[in-house]
């Protein structure tokens, strides 16, 4: 095996092999003071109290407005029982120990189990009414709870969790495994707003050596012990490869008998995502696979939902569609709207609308522009393109040119959350089972466009999408639409 390690300092990266086991000075069993298990420690610590302090505070703020908008309603002492009760509630429902195993940090993933503690916190509340808060709490005062504990859980979890992110020092991770995915985890966790982790070191798996089943011998043990140490790593990311399962099993323990967390790169979801279903056969693990395609009945509750959010979103904002529309005329000469023929369900064309950016005669000056092209595999984008008009510039970064896909939508040829819709000449690119994610409308956001389209090679859009159709839930629409709110209000641009 080989080790590199990316040493970060006001010279740069410098990249450096480490010495032979036996010219490697003695370790002992503890840790270095400030060392990887120790700042592990810390950074645990950071976000288990900030979230403990967010949790409390939720039922505070949530009993406090209760309580100041029923008037036969008085708190007194004993509903300090409430927050040991909520925080033991917490802990029981895996509510602190979920960041530890993670990178990426985010409470969007943990919505569910959010709205499980507001609701047993509000049924407790309830039947202990009088005790806690001396006098009958009404149905009506028990929802105003409910909605309150619900919303501030989620903020306040939040932002408890970017303050800790700053607080934190950052995360230090051993890579373990091809190269190939080492840069890839390490484009990831620069690009990332949810993660404060970086790659300090690297050990290569070579496929012609692969770990012997003494691998981790006292030696080896020493060694991974003094690499922790002297590179004070709080995480190993292990990409296994085609290594034995015994033996990265031996490593996952050597790694965690030293305080370093693990997380690890199976292969096999790389392919099939979460589309699968854990199964305990008598001791043997199993993983059943979920279809690649939308039944009829969660078609429907796919289309109610995109019908009910499109309508009432376009009584909203059709107010503020007038206001573009005339901004657009008076801006430069040409229609309102923009049509382009995509690709859509089963490989229909359609027209998509879109409100009109670029000077009039853009696609005949697109090919003048082919040299400044931005994008990957095919795509085309250009970060600054001349093409664009001076509204057109405001639409683009508000991403409100995107608004008259609304339309789209009402009439079934798109769906708010989808695969990205490709001109004709993108979508003759695929082949095979990228060609699958046309079984799903294509939509308005999705994981590629929060990702950024400029930023993803047609091919790994392709695979984004595949996965997207295999795991599809109502929740994991809401939880793109959120991310895209937030993405666009955060002006990144897209």
């Amino acid at each position: 095996m080989g080790v590199v390690s990316d040493n970060v300092g006001t010279h740069g990266l410098a990249r450096i092999a480490l010495e032979p086991l036996e010219s490697r000075p003695a370790v002992t069993d503890r840790p270095t003071v400030g060392g990887g298990p120790a700042v592990s420690a810390r950074r645990e610590s950071i976000f288990r109290r900030s979230l403990l302090a967010a949790d409390l505070a939720a039922l505070v703020l949530a009993l406090a407005l209760v309580v100041s908008s029923s008037p036969q309603l008085r708190i007194g002492w004993s509903w300090l029982l409430a927050l040991p009760a909520m925080a033991t509630a917490a802990k029981l429902l895996g509510l602190y120990d979920r960041d530890e195993a993670l990178i990426r940090k985010t409470t969007l993933e943990e919505a569910p189990r959010l709205f499980q503690l507001a609701t047993l916190s509000t049924l407790a509340v309830w039947l202990a009414d009088r005790p806690l808060l001396d006098g009958s709490l009404r149905r009506s005062a028990a929802l105003l709870l409910w909605g309150l504990l619900t919303v501030l859980l989620t903020a306040l979890r939040a932002l408890a969790r970017a303050s800790a992110l700053r607080l934190a020092p950052v995360e230090r991770c051993l890579f373990i495994g091809d190269l190939d995915s080492e840069r890839r985890i390490r484009a990831k966790l620069a690009d990332g707003d949810k993660s404060r982790a970086s790659i300090v070191a690297h050990l290569e798996l070579h496929e012609s050596g692969p770990w012997s089943t003494d691998a981790f011998s006292a030696e080896r043990l020493a060694e991974i012990r003094m690499l922790a140490q002297t590179l004070d790593v709080h995480r190993a990311i292990v990409a296994p490869g085609r290594t034995e399962e015994a033996d990265i099993l031996d490593l996952m323990c050597a790694l965690g008998a030293v305080g370093v967390r693990v997380s690890v790169l199976p292969r096999l979801l790389e392919v099939m995502g979460s589309a699968v279903e854990f199964e305990d056969l008598h001791g043997e693990q199993i993983l059943g696979l979920r279809r690649f395609e939308l039944t009829r009945s969660t078609w429907l509750i796919k289309r109610a939902f995109d019908l009910a959010i499109a309508s009432l979103g376009l009584l909203a904002i059709s107010p503020l569609m007038i206001a573009i529309a005339i901004a657009i005329k008076l801006d430069s000469r040409g229609p309102v709207f923009f049509r382009q023929l995509r690709v859509g369900h089963d490989g229909k064309r359609f027209s998509i609308f879109k409100f009109r950016t670029m000077v009039g005669d853009a696609e005949a000056l697109k090919a003048s522009l082919a040299q400044r092209n931005e994008a990957q595999d095919g795509l085309f984008k250009i970060a600054e393109d001349p093409r664009v008009t001076r509204v057109g510039r405001l639409l683009r970064k508000s991403c409100l040119d995107e608004l008259p896909q609304l339309f789209n939508v009402l009439s079934g040829e798109m769906s708010l959350v989808g695969p990205r819709p490709l001109v004709v000449d993108e979508d003759m690119r695929l082949e095979g089972r990228h060609r699958r994610r046309l079984q799903l409308l294509p939509g308005m956001t999705g994981n590629w466009q929060i990702l950024g389209p400029a930023r993803v090679p047609l091919r790994q859009m392709a695979m984004i999408d595949y996965l997207y159709a295999g795991n599809w839930s109502l929740w994991t629409d809401v939880k793109i639409l959120l991310r895209t709110a937030s993405h666009v209000l955060a002006r990144k641009g897209l």
